[in-house]
């Protein structure tokens, strides 16, 4: 058991960087403590790694489950079509790092820990910094167990979530060459998000500011989110 000094709360990426400074395997694997994986998750992913040396990370599909852990939705409705494109990654934030995940090691060391100034989608981030260092591969074999309710970290919070994503794609335009309208396009996700949290909150002037902005930023995908025929992530 590894605890901070003096037991103190220094937030989940702290917590996890506490355990990858300790890790000396070849992979690297994280489950948050809400979820839970399958039985044969890790036997199916480290079976995948070692049989495909270029791979970095491998992902699956899994389950949303309630507080029950009951099951009510699959992950991925339909297999991703993995083409290792961090504009997508940036863009879509389409895997779930860690739950979903395994990851080499050597990734981890070469792109470094997680942000602990972030306390709330350092999982973004640190997908986003792996995507752009190696090969991602797909697998559609059900091996976790993603768990949502009202008192989940991924939950509450959200407009700390939303924002905090505005700091993330900064940090990764200046760190890696995307196009233009990957970071138009992000940004305009962002705006979206934040301004559905307002309208939760009752702050609806804040909220039409946003999703004007994600408007003008993206108006093709914000027409057809309106009609329906696309779910932004």
């Amino acid at each position: 058991m590894l605890a901070h000094e003096g037991h103190t709360n220094k937030g989940q990426s702290a917590s996890i960087n506490l355990g990858l400074k300790q890790a000396s395997g070849k992979y690297i694997a994280i489950l948050d403590s809400d979820d839970f994986w399958e039985l044969n998750k890790l036997e199916i992913q480290v079976a995948y790694l070692e049989q495909n040396p270029d791979i970095g990370l491998v992902y699956c599909n899994g389950y949303g489950v309630d507080s029950d852990g009951q099951r009510y939705y699959d992950f991925y409705p339909e297999d991703p079509k993995e083409n290792n494109d961090p504009n997508r990654v940036l863009l879509d934030c389409y895997i779930l790092l860690p739950q979903n995940s395994l990851v080499r090691k050597k990734v981890y060391d070469r792109v470094g820990f997680f942000n602990e100034e972030y306390r709330s989608a350092q999982d973004h981030d640190m997908l986003i910094r792996i995507s752009e260092v190696c090969t991602f591969a797909y697998l559609p074999d059900y091996v976790f167990n993603y768990r949502r309710h009202e008192n989940s970290i991924s939950t509450k919070k959200q407009d700390v979530r939303w924002t905090t994503g505005f700091k993330i794609l900064e940090a990764a335009s200046k760190r890696y060459p995307y196009k233009s309208s990957t970071i138009r396009k992000r940004k305009a996700v962002l705006n979206f998000r934040l301004g559905q949290v307002f309208i939760r909150q009752g702050r609806y002037m804040k909220a039409l500011v946003h999703i004007f902005k994600a408007g003008i930023l993206d108006p093709l995908r914000s027409l057809k989110v309106l009609l329906g025929k696309e779910v932004v992530n």
